[in-house]
């Protein structure tokens, strides 16, 4: 079974709008209300693609209760930590070909909170057989949190999958007592953890992908988007191309891919299969209208199309 952690989950709230302006009313037909975060977007696709998943984090007042009656009625295994602070809203506003975002911080967490979530955690993996860690932590909670999971994880040979960044991203790759089996930055958080510009080149992808920080992680995915991706595995490196396609909503689709990832490497598949699987998932959450959701009978059809060639 696949966990799949959310540390600050929200209520995603999506506003189509033909135009957005500023400064005066803006009125919306279609709303979308999806129980989102990073991590139910990846627990929403695993759960589409028949692989058993629960998901956890933290949740708190009427936002929490409505994400887990959200998650109760798509039948997806939930288990939060409860606290009493309210959980938060997150709003998307897709206008003219791009999309505006409005992200609530969330509730701030105690120590002791904190604390409880970890020995819950803890207490969570014995029938866990892969981990993934996706989004931002709330606040109070120090930036090495997510450091002290995987430690948690490592100790019981559960792989982590982590999708995150800045300095807890950092904190992940730097501190001791292992690495994470699997990280998927975009070459924007590659230049913010690195502090130097990224390019797309293979030849600069290559050299930011083999300095010592990223040692002993057995894959990177870098997201480009529409281009695809560039894949480091162990010592070998892979460039993965999709198709051109209409795409409806973008919202979850780095979640899509992650989850993507995540049943193909728990059902031990091959590289090329693993790379093309976290592909498609990605681009087929782009051709819904709904947050973190893939239509599976197109399934096939879009795998076939995608692409991956191994680089010298």
């Amino acid at each position: 079974m696949i966990l799949a952690v959310t540390m600050n989950p929200s209520v995603d709230i999506s506003y189509p709008v033909g135009r957005f302006k500023v400064d005066d009313v803006n009125r919306v037909e279609t709303v979308r209300k999806t129980a989102g975060g990073k991590g139910l977007n990846v627990a929403r696709v695993i759960s589409q693609m028949e692989e058993d998943v629960l998901t956890t984090g933290v949740l708190g007042g009427t936002i929490g209760d409505y994400i887990i009656q959200q998650l109760n009625n798509s039948n997806i295994p939930n288990d939060f930590l409860k606290i009493e602070k309210e959980s938060r809203n997150c709003i998307a506003i897709l206008h003219e070909g791009m999309q505006t975002e409005i992200l609530e911080s969330g509730p701030t967490l105690s120590r002791e909170e904190g604390t409880a979530f970890l020995e819950k955690f803890e207490s969570m993996l014995n029938d866990v057989s892969l981990v993934t860690i996706s989004g931002s932590l709330p606040k109070g909670l120090p930036a090495n949190f997510y450091h002290h999971m995987l430690i948690i994880s490592n100790k019981k040979g559960i792989p982590v999958i982590v999708d995150s960044s800045g300095e807890s991203l950092k904190q992940v790759l730097l501190q001791g007592g292992g690495k994470p089996f699997a990280i998927k930055p975009n070459t924007a958080e590659l230049s913010q953890l690195l502090g130097i510009e990224v390019g797309e080149g293979i030849i600069d992808l290559k050299q930011t992908l083999s300095q010592e920080i990223f040692h002993g992680i057995e894959w990177i995915i870098v997201s480009m988007g529409g281009d695809g991706a560039f894949v480091r595995h162990g010592e070998d490196y892979y460039r993965v191309t999709i198709p051109k396609i209409i795409v409806v909503n973008p919202v979850g689709s780095g979640d899509a891919t992650v989850a993507g990832l995540a049943v193909a490497l728990n059902r031990n598949q091959r590289v090329e299969t693993v790379l093309k699987t976290a592909m498609t998932t990605g681009m087929l959450n782009t051709m819904e209208a709904e947050t973190g959701s893939i239509n599976m009978t197109k399934f096939n059809q879009y795998l076939d199309f995608v692409k991956v060639e191994k680089i010298d």
